[in-house]
């Protein structure tokens, strides 16, 4: 029974569990107990100093910006010419698009920047890309009245309105200054400088103390600027905050402990350019299992366990993992449909009575039937459908035949010999071109000729109360189509259109669109019930036509005509039946551009 080789990975995988599962926690819980906490501590400041230098790096270029918008001599022409009120509105307003393409082209040079926005403390606001609104409704948002009354500068992440009326609705961080002047409740003007909260977000998120740890950036009152809501769930680190504020010290280390006993390391930074503080938070415990000694004893641990997973491994392959790996290959090769490939990939046969070689025995007959029976359905579902396509194109021959038929014979009753000459040549040039059977495709030139000799009878049968007209795009004469696709539609229309009225209108379009040829066929007859259009669409889906062959309905021209286009394109085939420009039927074939001859 041990040889058995379910058994044998039973025995071994459990051994393999206990012994290093069992030794890992032993020395997890042992070692752990001896964390140098100085580790995470050089890291985090390594890691805070580094994402200091970028915000010092990106707060730097937001006070150029601002730099630059303060001292530019269009702000102060553009603030004198508001404040003439000698000067018209239309030099006013010359000056505000000034204003708001010299905002576009600083903003464009400025990546980190979302947008520039200067508001006039009269309830107008113009930003880039000649935005300029009397619109005073920034008075009340609460970063308004801060800047003014208490000269707070920063806003911490919050939903510009210009931004989400600009379909941005993301969160920004705002710089505001006066302009013109350098005390904020005694300015006319104020700028808004927005730059995207993800911009200093990204690379912050990217940052971890540990596995659980996170940075926050906080400013001077302790508060989030980034909209970190997480820093709220660190109800001990906030009540450090103005220990933090009132120490001399440039970064340092706290140890913090909840009402649970569960401790936390505190590591802060402050940042000299605008008071702002990094702060970082990481449980004790989540440290232990980036320490070095723990991390060496493990390696050790795990390179013995690898050596002899290795070893048991080989010993096992022959018997299940490299037979298995085999058959897994010969089916991925089967899902393709490669059988021979599959049949190469096959583990051969042994003469272990193993469920292994049972499985392997048993897939390769499977793949020898599963290929026999492919083969036979493949055949026999081709045959079937080469005999389906010709018998539907020999029904519309004799179709179209005996009505010409009755036309001649009309025609020598009337004594009409000239007519008639001309409708047995255009007949014989028509039978000249049915007959050629072989190909079941003929290019669209030689179709369009087949209709025009068509149409000519027609008229020499209807005269003046027949109106026909034949529109096509050039460069479309050599792609190919099945056969007699266009004459059965074209008798149709004929048909429909003099049975409600004594004059016909038909109309025979053909064009391209991308990829696709379309052939439309309009009359004015009584045009097609939706009942019929649901008919022939539902018909159209299935894959047997031996209907269409027996029916002696009115519309056997069009069943078969969608009944060959099916046959030949497939899914590729689409058609159209709508109400038309001519106010009756209007049916519109839908193929595929090719090109050459071949069989269906």
């Amino acid at each position: 029974m041990f040889y058995s080789l379910k058994n044998r990975l039973i025995v071994f995988f459990v051994v393999l569990l206990f012994v290093s599962f069992g030794t890992m926690s032993y020395l997890f819980f042992t070692e752990s107990r001896s964390i140098i906490r100085s580790y995470i501590e050089s890291s985090a400041y390594e890691k805070m100093d580094e994402y200091a230098s970028f915000v010092n790096m990106a707060l730097v270029q937001i006070y150029d910006v601002s730099s630059i918008v303060f001292n530019s001599s269009m702000t102060k022409s553009w603030d004198n010419t508001l404040s003439d009120p000698a000067l018209p509105a239309g030099e006013k307003m010359l000056a505000n698009i000034n204003l708001s393409q010299f905002l576009t082209q600083t903003t464009n040079n400025y990546s980190i920047v979302s947008s520039i926005t200067v508001y006039r403390q009269e309830g107008m606001w113009i930003s880039a890309d000649n935005q300029i609104t009397d619109d005073s409704s920034f008075k009340n948002e609460p970063w308004y009245d801060q800047f003014k009354t208490k000269g707070i500068q920063w806003v911490s992440a919050h939903q510009d309105p210009l931004e989400v009326r600009r379909l941005k609705p993301f969160d920004v961080l705002s710089l505001l200054l006066p302009i013109g002047t350098f005390e904020p409740s005694q300015s006319k003007n104020m700028m808004k400088i927005n730059v995207r909260a993800e911009f200093f977000l990204e690379p912050l998120n990217r940052i971890h103390l540990g596995e659980k740890g996170t940075i926050f950036l906080l400013d001077g009152n302790g508060q989030s600027v980034l909209g970190q809501h997480e820093f709220a769930s660190h109800p001990e680190a906030a009540k450090k905050m103005e220990t933090i504020r009132n120490n001399a010290q440039q970064n340092g280390v706290i140890y913090l402990e909840n009402e649970d006993g569960v401790k936390d390391i505190l590591v802060y930074k402050k940042l000299k350019l605008n008071n702002w503080l990094l702060v970082g938070i990481v449980p004790e415990v989540d440290l232990y299992g980036k320490l070095y000694k723990l991390r060496t004893s493990m390696l050790i641990f795990g390179s013995l366990l690898l050596v002899g997973a290795i070893a048991a491994a080989i010993w096992l392959s022959h018997g299940i993992s490299k037979p298995l790996s085999r058959l897994a290959s010969g089916m991925r090769y089967v899902q393709m449909g490669d059988f021979d490939g599959a049949e190469k990939r096959i583990p051969a046969e042994e003469k272990g009575r193993n469920e292994v070689s049972y499985v392997t025995t048993t897939f390769r007959n499977m793949v020898s039937q599963l290929r026999f029976h492919i083969k036979t359905e493949f055949e026999l579902k081709l045959l079937r459908q080469q005999a389906e396509y010709k018998a539907l194109l020999m029904q519309i021959n004799p179709h179209f035949l005996f009505n010409t038929l009755e036309l001649l014979s009309s025609l020598a009753m009337q004594q009409r010999t000239q007519d008639t000459v001309r409708v047995i040549e255009a007949l014989g040039k028509m039978m000249r071109f049915s007959l050629r059977i072989s190909n079941d495709l003929t290019p669209l030139g030689e179709e369009l000729k087949y209709v025009r000799h068509y149409t000519s009878i027609l008229q020499i049968r209807f005269a003046d109360r027949l109106h026909l007209t034949l529109e096509e795009e050039e460069n479309l004469r050599d792609c190919v189509i099945p056969k007699f696709i266009l004459q059965p539609l074209i008798e149709n229309a004929v048909k429909y259109s003099f049975k409600e009225q004594a004059e016909a209108k038909v109309m025979i379009r053909v064009r391209r669109e991308e990829a696709r040829l379309i052939l439309t066929v309009a009359d004015n007859g009584s045009g097609i019930t939706k009942e019929l259009s649901q008919e022939l669409r539902a018909e159209s889906l299935t894959t047997h036509f031996e209907h269409i062959l027996k029916t002696r309905s009115e519309q056997i021209g069009l069943r078969n005509v969608l009944a060959r286009c099916q046959l030949y394109y497939g899914n590729l085939f689409e058609f159209e039946i709508t109400s038309g420009e001519l106010e009756g039927a209007s049916i519109s074939l839908i193929l595929p551009i090719q090109g050459g001859t071949i069989d269906v």
